[in-house]
C-alpha cells in the first residue's frame, strides 16, 4: 500500500508551485491519509493481457470541488512504453461526467488497467502519471505533475512536452511518473502445453506376417488327389511366390496343409476324410517344394463351418440371413446339418455353390518377413535414403536422439507423404522444441486429412500456445477433461485448472492458485531443470531464500539458458 501523496502523488505542492492552479492548494490537506494499492503487487500476465486493479482512496475533506484529475496508467518497459485509459475525478462544482470524488465524504475508487502483452514487458513496471486543471480557474487546460516531488515542467521541460521529439517526451514523462508496481509474472507462459498433445499412432512392424494361400479340392467322400484339381489349385503360382521369397533373406517361410470336410454328412466320417485329406496334400505339395528344403506341416480340422459361414456370408442365397441365424443358434454340427437340410430349396443351393469348395486340404505359406533394424532404419535416414512412412514414424517416436532430431526425422516424412500423423506428429514435436507457430501450421495441414480426437485436441492445445484463445474455444466441446484444465489455465481459472492437470502443468496452476503445497508435491518426483526453476519460484514465495537460491543453482547447471530467463523474473528478483 502506498500513500498517494506521501509517495508523491504531491499534487498539493504542485498546486503551490503556481497559483493559477490555486483549486489543488488545500489539498495538500490530509495528504497522509490519501492511499493506493495495486492488485496484484506484481503484475500478471493472463491470457496476452497484463491487467491490474489500482484502488485509490481518498480522505474526507481533501478533493477541491473545482478540481479535476487525470490519472493514466503506463506499463515501462525497456524500449518503450504503452499508455493505458486514463481515468478522469473531478470535484463536485465541476460540470463534466467525469467520477465524482466527495468532498465531504471522500471516496475509494477502482481504475482497472489493461495492457496486450509485450514479450519486452517481461522486465517493466506500472506508473501513474497525472495531470490537473481547474476549469473555473486559472488554469483550464490539462498540466503534466511530477509525481515524485511535486514539481511542474520548468520552461525547458515544458518546452520538450510540446515539441516533436517522441522519445525525448517519454523520458520527461517517464521521469514525472510514479511506479506503483514492479515486475510482471509471467509463469502462464511455462505451462507445457505440448506435454499434453497426443501423437498419432504409428503402424510400424518389425516383423511382418503375409499370407498366401490356395485350395486343392476333392470329390464328395474323397482324398484322393486328381491331375485336374491339381491345375485348379494353381499350384504353379504357389510354388513361384515361396522361390521368390526364398531370395529374400529376411522372409521365413512356414507352409502348412489344412485338411477339412464339408459339414454334410457323419462328423466321425468327416474326421476321418479332413485326415485323410492333409496327408495327401502334404504329400502334395512336399514333391512340390522338394528341392526348397523346406518343411511342410499338416493338420487335421474336421469339418469346416468357419468356412461354410464365410462363403453363405459372401453368397447372394436368397435366405442366407436365415442359415447364419442357424449358425449362431446351434453349436452342435448335427443340430445345425439336421436344421439346414430342413430348408430344402436352400440346401440344394449350398450342395451346389457352397459345399463343393469346402472339401478341401488348405495350402498356406504364412511368411514372417523381418523389417530394417533400428540402426539399419537411423542410418537409411542420416544418408538420405527413402524410409516408409510408418518408419519415419517409428524412428521419430522411438529412435531419435532429442527433440531436435525428431523434427528433423518428421520434416522429412513431411515433404514424402501427406500423412495426417506425420503432420500431427511434427506439431507435437515442433511445440516441444519450442517453435509454436511452426506446429500450429502443422496441425492446420493434418486438419486438412483427418478429424481425429487427438487432432481435435492438439489443435486447442496448439492455439492456447500461441494465445489464440478464442480460436482454441471452437475445439473445446470435443476435447477431454485435460484440454479443458489447459483452456482454463489458460484464460487465468487456476482453481479448476489445477484440479484437473498433473506434474509440472498443475504445479504451475497451483503457483498462481498460490497453492503452494501441492504445487511442491506436484513436481515432488520431477528431477528437470524447469521442475528446479519453478521450485525455486516457490521457495522465493515462501520467503525461503537459501533454499530458492540452490534450486535456481540446480537448475542453471542442467540449461544454462536459464540464468537469462531468471535474470529478468520478477519470481526470483530477491534470488541470487
Amino acid at each position: 500500500m502506498k500513500n498517494l501523496i506521501k509517495s508523491s502523488l504531491v499534487l498539493a505542492i504542485a498546486a503551490f508551485a503556481f497559483s493559477s492552479c490555486n483549486c489543488f492548494k488545500q489539498m495538500a490537506k490530509n495528504r497522509d491519509d490519501v492511499k493506493v494499492t495495486v492488485v496484484p503487487e506484481v503484475l500478471a500476465l493472463n491470457n496476452g493481457t497484463v491487467a491490474a486493479d489500482i484502488q485509490v482512496s481518498f480522505p474526507v475533506e481533501y478533493f477541491h470541488k473545482q478540481a479535476i484529475v487525470k490519472v493514466t496508467p503506463v506499463i515501462v518497459f525497456e524500449g518503450g512504453e504503452v499508455a493505458g485509459t486514463p481515468k478522469f475525478y473531478q470535484g463536485t462544482k465541476v460540470d463534466e461526467n467525469y467520477t465524482v470524488v466527495d468532498n465531504i465524504n471522500g471516496g475509494k475508487f477502482v481504475q482497472h488497467v489493461e495492457f496486450p502483452y509485450d514479450p519486452r514487458m517481461d522486465q517493466c513496471e506500472l506508473q501513474l502519471r497525472a495531470e490537473i486543471k481547474c476549469p473555473k480557474g486559472g488554469c483550464k487546460e490539462f498540466t503534466l505533475v511530477n509525481l515524485n516531488n511535486g514539481a511542474l515542467p520548468t520552461k525547458e521541460q515544458a518546452e520538450i512536452l510540446a515539441g516533436n521529439d517522441e522519445a525525448a517526451k517519454a523520458a520527461v514523462a517517464k521521469e514525472f511518473g510514479v511506479t506503483v508496481a514492479y515486475g510482471l509474472n509471467t509463469l502462464q507462459k511455462d505451462l507445457k502445453y505440448g506435454e499434453l498433445m497426443e501423437p498419432m499412432a504409428n503402424n510400424y512392424k518389425k516383423v511382418t506376417t503375409v499370407v498366401n494361400k490356395t485350395d486343392l479340392l476333392y470329390a464328395i467322400n474323397s482324398s484322393v488327389v486328381t491331375k485336374k484339381n491339381e491345375r485348379k489349385a494353381n499350384l504353379g503360382e504357389f510354388k513361384a511366390d515361396v522361390d521368390e521369397k526364398l531370395n529374400n533373406d529376411r522372409a521365413t517361410q512356414n507352409i502348412a496343409v489344412k485338411g477339412y470336410a464339408s459339414p454334410d454328412g457323419p462328423e466321425k466320417f468327416n474326421d476321418k476324410l479332413s485326415q485323410a485329406r492333409s496327408k495327401t496334400g502334404k504329400a502334395v505339395v512336399a514333391k512340390l517344394l522338394k528341392k526348397t528344403g523346406l518343411d511342410v506341416d499338416a493338420a487335421a480340422y474336421g469339418e469346416d463351418w468357419e468356412g461354410f459361414k464365410e462363403l453363405v456370408e459372401k453368397s447372394n442365397i436368397k435366405d442366407k440371413n436365415l442359415i447364419l441365424q442357424v449358425l449362431s443358434l446351434y453349436s452342435s454340427s448335427a443340430q445345425r446339418e439336421n436344421e439346414i437340410k430342413n430348408m430344402s430349396t436352400v440346401f440344394n443351393e449350398l450342395k451346389s455353390d457352397i459345399l463343393p469348395e469346402l472339401r478341401r486340404a488348405q495350402i498356406v505359406n504364412s511368411t514372417d518377413i523381418q523389417g530394417k533394424t533400428d540402426a539399419e532404419i537411423m542410418a537409411a535416414y542420416r544418408n538420405g535414403n527413402d524410409l516408409t512412412v510408418e518408419e519415419y514414424l517409428y524412428a521419430a517416436e522411438t529412435l531419435a536422439n532429442g527433440i531436435n532430431e525428431q523434427v528433423a526425422i518428421l520434416t522429412v516424412a513431411s515433404k514424402k507423404y501427406n500423412d495426417a500423423r506425420v503432420w500431427n506428429n511434427l506439431g507435437v514435436a515442433q511445440t516441444n522444441a519450442g517453435n509454436k507457430a511452426a506446429a500450429l501450421n502443422s496441425f492446420a495441414k493434418a486438419a486438412k486429412l483427418d478429424s481425429s480426437k487427438e487432432l481435435n485436441k492438439n489443435l486447442l492445445l496448439s492455439n492456447l500456445a500461441n494465445g489464440n484463445t478464442n480460436e482454441a474455444k471452437k475445439y473445446a466441446a470435443a476435447s477431454d477433461a485435460e484440454a479443458k484444465a489447459a483452456m482454463a489455465a489458460a484464460t487465468g481459472d487456476y482453481k479448476t485448472a489445477e484440479g484437473a492437470l498433473t506434474g509440472y502443468n498443475q504445479a504451475i496452476a497451483a503457483v498462481m492458485n498460490n497453492d503452494l503445497a501441492t504445487a511442491k508435491k506436484a513436481i515432488a518426483k520431477d528431477t528437470s531443470a524447469d521442475a528446479d526453476y519453478l521450485r525455486a519460484v516457490i521457495a522465493n514465495r515462501e520467503g525461503d531464500l537459501s533454499t530458492a537460491s540452490a534450486q535456481l543453482k540446480s537448475a542453471i547447471s542442467k540449461n544454462p539458458e536459464l540464468a537469462k530467463k531468471a535474470a529478468k523474473d520478477a519470481n526470483l528478483k530477491n534470488v541470487h
